[in-house]
């Protein structure tokens, strides 16, 4: 028999670029918020909660005011009262939307609506509808705010349009809503350039339309071109300013000319991923390739900034904006195709004014435009706006992308300092103007300080199957945790790889609270519940929940004062190691809080959660508190420096999904013996601990010279382990690192070298020790007298 002369490939998966088939268009509909949209005749429209236990309320209009959900084949059975509820509010939204009813000759007095997902709806429940005419859809997802002692969180729903297929004259794509009334719109099409002219103040859209599709970009000082000479945007001069490839929305997120003066400022960027070290294209890189005569992005500038007297170049530096570049461990540049998704953009404002350049690359030779050019656009703004500094942050990679968003406790710790980093989609502290690190540090160990750690995930689990759930799902047995109680676990894959670690809260029966590091988990869970059957929900109430850890040995003089319990619930003197206690902030009619006995720092410490919109009154009520006691704000390095003298994990260094609980340092959360019941990972786990290969230790380092977070561990030639994280203990005056080793080099004395530089030609002398290094019995945490 003869072999086929074709076999069709199995076709490449590329979830980043979420491709949706023709004629469909998608929405998210926040929980607690709407969306308006229109449907011709023949026209569906699907609804899908993928998370459960959220209503849906749609209201459908004609457009001669109409109301009546039958419209769309669906059933008039309530009175709109989602949609009311959110027209009620003052400002922002609820102004825009009652503006554009009262256009649309729209009035919500007397409009009926058609209720669904009711009666403990499950996770990915949907519906679907088609319209009989043409219509306007408001999509309401009711929900307000959750208080922390509660369980209610509102969730985001997913709405599909299926549109009927018509005659369309060119291709169509949805470009992301303006940011504000633009001052200018700009079509560049692929393999061309447009010039242009900011003033200082003034920003730049730069809009990559289909995805997968690069944008160089220049500028110049229009002050100096004015007076003939050239001074632009310099790509060697701001990675040194910098310290980075490419600035970023942050505290690093200036380009410069070669004269270290400012040019523009990244301001938001959801691709994350551009190369400032190559020049545009040039007509020598098509020619070298074999393509004489191919457009390229250099002559293109040349061309169109002859009307500004900018002289011709054969290569233009510029930053890449899209163009996806890194260097190898050979030394060597490569490049592949972009991460810039359709819609993804780059937002910069100009620092004074100045005339710019941009293209869409015209390069179809290679995979720097996904071998496909196409259009790029670009928006002007006003500097009479205000935008948020952002990067785009997705929780999973086909998940919609959501900007950086700002704790609620943010008004307060932007009053002390301006060093953010970007976490976990949050903009969190790394320290604080009038302190510092090391001060921090000192005044957790020796008074108190206050840490927002609202960027954590929070996760409200369930239902008659939540114990089920849970208990199949992390190491812990959680059938012991009792309400009121709190335990610390790890979670992992079925190969015992950890997915993440983190905390599980019982409120009640069958109510419980997985607080944790990344989305990763409660995705899991949510899955889980699904694949098993479990009648057991898995709702993100992340937005919902912010959280202050207040630690350090004064930590509890502070809260007691401000902190009411009621009489069923343990005082916050009473309230013991990883307990927790519902309360109010003041008196019974204060704030609604959950206070945890829990903490990351090593310390006697609490945890205290609230809603969001509290969470300013929350800080000044501590902060007021804390003042006679010296009160002190913490950020991120300071927590590092704390977290690992105590022996605490951090994801991403001492444990990933190639490393399991025991690798991890954390063999207590897997109670093989005691927790009978089988959980995800457990086969595994039992083959892992009877065969171990590496486990984490500490280290001793002479000198002062830190390692650093992937350094090789050696013994002679061999590697036999690797750092995971390091710190120049303040209180202990050692240098210090945890390490994963292979066990038969974790015995404690054992003399190792850390490999520095190319890893041989520099090694630092160290031995291995047993930690956690410091308060290694807990009794600080514990708040017990020591061990004699």
């Amino acid at each position: 028999m003869n072999a086929p002369l074709f076999v069709s490939p199995v076709r490449i998966r590329q979830p980043g670029l979420n491709a949706l088939p023709a004629n469909t268009e998608r929405y998210l509909v926040r929980g607690g918020g709407s969306v308006a949209l229109t449907l011709d005749a023949g026209d569906e429209i699907e609804l899908i909660s993928p998370q459960g236990l959220q209503p849906v309320e749609i209201t459908v209009f004609d457009g001669e005011g109409r109301c009546d959900a039958s419209m769309i084949g669906a059933r008039n059975n309530a009175s709109a009262e989602g949609l009311k509820d959110l027209l009620a509010n003052s400002g922002g939204y609820a102004d825009e939307l009652n503006n554009a009813l009262a256009a649309l000759n729209i009035s919500v007095e007397t409009a009926r609506s058609a209720l669904l997902f009711r009666n403990h709806s499950p996770a990915g429940d949907s519906v679907r509808f088609t319209a009989e005419q043409a219509v306007t859809c408001l999509i309401v997802a009711p929900g307000g705010i959750m208080r922390a002692d509660l369980q209610n969180t509102p969730s985001d729903l997913v709405a599909f349009i299926h549109r009927q297929p018509r005659e369309q004259s060119g291709q169509i794509t949805h470009l992301p809503d303006p940011l504000a009334d633009p001052l200018e719109e700009q079509r560049i099409e692929a393999r061309s350039a447009f010039a242009y002219e900011v003033k200082a103040g003034d920003y730049i859209q730069v809009i990559d339309v289909e995805g997968r599709e690069c944008s160089d970009f220049q500028c110049f000082d229009s002050a100096k071109l004015d007076k003939g000479i050239e001074r632009c945007l310099d790509a060697t001069t701001t990675r040194h300013a910098v310290g980075a490839s490419y600035p970023a929305p942050g505290l690093f997120s200036k380009f410069y000319d070669q004269n270290f003066e400012a040019m523009v400022e990244v301001v938001q960027d959801t691709c994350g991923r551009h190369d400032s070290f190559g020049t545009a294209c040039t007509a020598k890189y098509y020619d070298d390739m074999g393509y004489p005569g191919h457009v390229n992005c250099s002559d293109n500038f040349n061309r169109v900034l002859q009307t500004y007297g900018v002289e011709a170049r054969k290569g233009w530096m510029a930053i890449n904006l899209f163009f996806n570049t890194n260097i190898d461990a050979g030394n060597q540049m490569y490049f592949d195709e972009p991460w810039s998704r359709p819609g993804d953009y780059v937002l910069m404002r100009a620092l004074k004014d100045l005339v710019c350049v941009s293209s869409a690359c015209p390069c179809d030779i290679d995979a720097a435009n996904g071998w496909n050019p196409t259009d790029i656009h670009l928006r002007l703004y006003s500097g009479k706006h205000s935008f948020n500094k952002a990067t785009a942050f997705r929780m999973t990679t086909d998940a919609d992308k959501e900007l950086t968003k700002e704790t609620g406790f943010h008004s307060r710790t932007s009053k002390h300092t301006r060093n953010f980093t970007e976490y976990e989609g949050y903009w969190l502290a790394n320290s604080y103007t009038k302190h510092g690190a090391l001060d921090e540090y000192w005044a957790c160990r020796e008074g108190a300080v206050v840490i927002d750690l609202s960027a954590l995930r929070k996760y409200e689990v369930t239902g008659p199957d939540a114990e089920l759930l849970l208990q199949t799902c992390v190491t812990r047995n959680i059938r012991r945790l009792a309400v009121g109680q709190v335990v610390y676990t790890a979670m992992c894959y079925e190969n015992g790889g950890m997915i993440d670690d983190g905390t599980v809260f019982r409120l009640g029966q069958d109510n419980f609270r997985w607080i944790g590091g990344s989305d990763e988990s409660g995705i899991w869970l949510r899955e889980q519940a699904e694949k098993l059957g479990l009648q057991a929900w898995v709702r993100n109430s992340t937005d919902q929940l912010n959280n202050l850890q207040v630690q350090g040995p004064k930590s509890r003089d502070i809260l007691q004062q401000i902190i009411w319990t009621r009489p069923d619930q343990a005082t916050l003197e009473e309230l013991e190691w990883f307990r927790f206690s519902i309360a109010r902030l003041g008196d019974e009619h204060g704030i609604p809080l959950v206070v945890s006995r829990t903490g990351y720092t090593g310390e006697l410490g609490y945890e205290v959660f609230c809603h969001p919109k509290d969470a300013p009154a929350v800080w000044d009520a501590i902060w007021e508190a804390g003042k006679q006691y010296g009160l002190t704000p913490l950020g991120l390095e300071a927590l590092d420096m704390l977290r690992v003298e105590a022996g605490l994990i951090f994801a991403g260094y001492e444990f990933s999904d190639q490393t399991n609980p025991f690798e991890a340092g954390i063999a207590f959360t897997v109670p093989l013996k005691t927790k009978e019941d089988d959980f995800i990972g457990k086969a595994a786990l039992i083959k892992r601990k009877e065969n171990p290969q590496q486990v984490l230790v500490g280290l001793e380092l002479s000198g002062d010279e830190l390692a650093a977070n992937g350094d090789c561990v050696d013994i002679g030639r061999n590697q036999v382990g690797e750092i995971t994280s390091s710190v120049r203990s303040p209180i202990l005056r050692k240098n210090l690192a945890l390490c994963r080793i292979q066990v038969e080099h974790s015995e404690p004395g054992t003399e190792v070298e850390i490999g520095k530089l190319d890893g041989k030609q520099k090694r630092l002398p160290a031995k291995v020790v047993s930690f956690p290094f410091y308060d290694p019995s807990k009794s600080r945490v514990r708040d017990v007298p020591p061990p004699e």
